[in-house]
């Protein structure tokens, strides 16, 4: 790459990185709903034609900030889990769990534009899924490494839900056993539900000590997958 080419790739980067501070500056101001590219370029000094070099709509900024604010909460909940690698498998649950917490009270309005409301006439592309898996998919190598391990406690499953628990490991969890999987995706659509309680304020005048509570709740939730604390 010659030095002109490198210096228009990184004025193109700052650039980019620009455009998306002011879009989460407009996040937390307007919410996402009313994010304009309009009013984007006019906050940075720039005509409306030359931002769309760069973001050629609205969902393609709106795909882009998704996309950040995944990989972001993707990269809290492995760095967390990193840091207690050489544990039990219900402790390094419980991490990433605390991990998803934590990163959503210092980013709410991230963590709304992901896990809140849908954004009206936006459908997320395929091209977020990557980023919107990794949480997921941490948890389920940690459930995977239980059963390889120490074993899982027996987890029920009725008759009636086996043939769609069967469709979940063929689809996203081989190896886990079809309880298994069940129980995860309960307790994956549980933990993000405590977070969004707690973030939305939907816990107020109801639980006060809520990092406590928090713990407890995700200590359930490792039980819940059949994970057993030494």
């Amino acid at each position: 790459m010659s030095t002109a080419q490198g210096a228009r790739a990184r004025a193109r980067t700052e650039i980019t990185a620009a455009i998306k501070d002011e879009a989460r500056r407009q996040l937390a101001a307007e919410g996402a709903a009313k994010l304009s590219l309009r009013a984007v370029a006019r906050e940075l000094g720039m005509v409306s034609s030359a931002l769309y070099r760069y973001f050629p709509s609205r969902d393609d900024l709106l795909t882009a900030l998704i996309i950040d604010a995944y990989d972001s909460l993707g990269e809290a909940a492995e760095a967390a889990h990193a840091k207690v690698a050489g544990a039990d498998c219900a402790r390094r649950f419980t991490a990433v769990c605390e991990a998803v917490r934590c990163w959503a009270l210092a980013h709410p309005h991230e963590y709304a534009l992901i896990y809140g409301s849908p954004v009206p006439g936006y459908s997320a592309p395929e091209s977020t899924v990557r980023a919107a898996s990794r949480v997921g998919l941490l948890l389920i190598g940690i459930v995977r490494d239980a059963c390889r391990g120490p074993g899982l406690t027996d987890l029920p499953l009725t008759a009636e839900l086996r043939p769609e628990a069967e469709r979940m490991v063929a689809d996203f969890a081989p190896d886990l056993p079809p309880e298994a999987a069940v129980a995860l995706v309960a307790a994956w659509a549980q933990l993000f539900g405590l977070v969004g309680f707690e973030l939305f304020g939907q816990f107020h005048r109801v639980v006060e000590d809520r990092e406590t509570f928090f713990r407890q709740a995700a200590d359930r939730l490792a039980r819940s997958v059949g994970l057993i604390s030494p």
